[in-house]
Formats: C-alpha cells, structure tokens, sequence
C-alpha cells in the first residue's frame, strides 16, 4: 500500500474505512508508532468516555497483542457513540488487515470483520413508530 501524507509530514501506512449503523469511521495506521489512537484530533479518552466503547475500538487490537505497536489516527462522523465505535473497530481490522494479510483468520474468527447491517427501521405512516401500532378497540 502506497503511504499517505496527511497531516504534519506523517506517513501513513494504510488506510480503511468502516460503516456501522449511520456512521463512518476513516482510520489511517502509521506501523513506526507508540500506541497513540486520535479520534477526530482529541484522544480517546476524550473522545470516548465510557470504557464500553474504548473496549470496542480497541478489540482487534488486543487480540492481535499490537496495541502499543501502531500509531492510529481516525476521522469519524454520524451516528452516536456506539455505532461509532463499531464502525472505528472494523475500519481499524480491515487497515490491519492491508499491513498483514495474515491474521485474517483471528479477525474473522471474532466476527470482527463482518460489517454489522443492522440499521434503524423507518417509521410508517399512521402508526406511531416502526413496529408500533395504535391499540386495537372492537367496540
């Protein structure tokens, strides 16, 4: 994969995007890192401050045991917390996935390159939501 120059001289060396509910997450992966993973220019700390999601975007790469070894930078929009950090996790596997076509099998193995297409139903007309409905009167 060709490095990417994006921001301050940096070299990039892979690139993916990932999609879960209404959101899309653009992850960039520098391989010369130290573990640093920026969402939308603040830390993940910041960014996400509920443990349950940091657990999320951070899976794969604990699973593989290379959470100190790459450098992460991510933009993401749309959405809510959740669907953020799922939509962050599969982009940061199929990017791990360009730098070493090996650990395919224990992504897939986990699920974790499957993209979730799960999406809220729409509301119908004349009824109050989705699957809803007015209660039924027989008099």
């Amino acid at each position: 994969m060709a490095a990417k120059d994006i921001s301050k001289g940096k070299k990039w060396d892979a690139h993916a995007v990932g999609r879960r509910k209404s959101s899309t997450a653009r992850v960039y992966i520098a391989e010369s890192g130290s573990g640093k993973i920026e969402i939308n220019k603040r830390d993940i700390k910041d960014y996400f401050p509920k443990a349950t999601n940091r657990y999320v975007v951070g899976q794969p790469l604990n699973l593989l045991k290379v959470a100190d070894k790459y450098d992460i930078k991510i933009n993401v929009n749309g959405g809510g917390t959740t669907g953020q950090a799922g939509a962050i996790r599969l982009a940061i596997c199929r990017a791990i996935l360009k730098l070493d076509p090996t650990v395919r099998g224990d992504l897939k193995e986990q699920g974790f390159l499957t993209r979730d297409p799960r999406k809220v139903e729409r509301k119908k007309p004349g009824q109050p939501g989705a699957r809803k409905r007015f209660q039924f009167s027989k008099r």
